[in-house]
């Protein structure tokens, strides 16, 4: 369960950041972990933390919406947990209902990834965790957003098409909201920060995340992540 562990300290910073809508009426997504279903042409370790950075600036981007509540970590990981989910299994949209609906959420998103040498697919589904029905399958099917060095733009553009299947406008962020930009150096340092933060090595952790600030200083998500080793 190491792996849910870091994903939980993700989500868990990713709800503590100013803006992210916690109000009464939001709507509740639950992000579960993705899987790296194979990839190719960068470290294993790379990968491996990508399986907790994918998931959570994805919630970190849904998070901007004022109508969207990211469901609780501690509450996903315990359901998670509950239907006995190894680090490397997939859950089925069944499964991710159930999660999502002991997480106290109306919809869940459980996704995998592959790299192939810089060709870069995401594949998730928005999961109706009361019906237990697959609303839409997602992806960056457009082969022009499948460069890897465009990865945060492609996990923005997940996340408009969660918005639209649960019938949410994109437009919806407050003006002047953020529109991440960061580039995949950054993005793939933040996620080992979180992958050495999950096996309690800080110091390393420490690194990722002054690296992944020093190639975007403007990453909030990686300064939240040196603020906490710090501590």
């Amino acid at each position: 369960m190491r792996r849910y562990l870091g994903w939980g300290i993700a989500l868990a910073a990713v709800m503590a950041r100013p803006g992210v809508a916690q109000q009464a009426g939001s709507l509740t997504i639950a992000v579960l972990p993705f899987e790296d279903r194979g990839s190719y042409g960068q470290d294993k370790e790379v990968f491996r933390a990508l399986e907790l950075g994918i998931p959570a600036t994805l919630a970190a981007e849904l998070g901007r919406n004022p109508r969207v509540r990211v469901a609780d970590q501690g509450r996903v990981k315990q359901a998670l947990e509950a239907q006995k989910l190894g680090p490397n299994a997939r859950a089925d949209a069944a499964t991710a209902a159930k999660v999502g609906s002991d997480a106290g959420a109306r919809y869940a998103i459980t996704g995998n990834f592959a790299d192939f040498y810089g060709k870069f697919r995401i594949d998730a589904r928005v999961v109706d965790a009361e019906s237990g029905q697959i609303l839409k399958v997602i992806s960056n099917s457009d082969p022009k957003l499948q460069d890897r060095t465009d990865l945060a733009r492609i996990i923005q553009s997940l996340a408009g098409q969660v918005l639209s299947a649960v019938n949410l406008p994109a437009s919806a962020n407050p003006a002047g909201a953020r529109t991440i930009t960061v580039p995949t150096e950054a993005l793939n340092h933040y996620s080992l920060g979180l992958l050495y933060e999950s096996e309690g090595d800080k110091a390393k952790a420490g690194e990722h995340y002054q690296r992944a600030l020093t190639t975007f200083p403007d990453y909030a998500e990686a300064r939240d992540g040196m603020q906490r080793v710090r501590q």
